[in-house]
């Protein structure tokens, strides 16, 4: 990746819907370029796709949080397959530290949410959990 690359994903990343043309006048190079540009990325899996960025109004009403798990080893595949079929859990990432996992999740009501985390935290393999419910979002710079 060059500095043009980096420059159509800042755009893209500001409006996804953005055009070619206007990509191409912005970065004061040929639409054929963007185009190429575009293509390679895409091939390359940098871009995977083109999303809706969902702000603050649309995430009013649901209950959101951040969720420390610890975990045994062995049992990390067969929570990760369980977790994906809770539709409350957006996000898993694994981590380094005294966490095995980081989950986002989001649930309509805090019943709803509680109910959720009662779930994971009665996985099989799960040594402990700690949320973290979300009061409000300060910055918020992710792509």
């Amino acid at each position: 990746m060059d500095d043009l690359d980096r420059s159509l994903l800042a755009l893209l990343g500001a409006d996804a819907r953005i055009s070619v043309a206007t990509l191409a006048r912005r970065l004061k190079v040929a639409r054929s370029t963007i185009q190429a540009r575009l293509e390679r990325l895409e091939t390359s899996g940098i871009i995977a796709g083109y999303t809706v960025k969902l702000g603050e109004a649309a995430r009013q009403g649901r209950i959101r949080a951040s969720v420390l798990l610890s975990t045994e080893p062995r049992a990390q595949a067969s929570i990760v397959s369980r977790l994906k079929s809770i539709p409350e859990v957006e996000r898993v990432h694994t981590t380094s530290g005294r966490v095995d996992f980081l989950l986002q999740v989001s649930a309509p009501s805090t019943a709803e949410q509680d109910n959720v985390l009662d779930q994971i935290g009665e996985m099989t393999g799960v040594k402990s959990s700690e949320s973290l419910i979300h009061l409000s979002t300060k910055i918020d710079r992710a792509v």
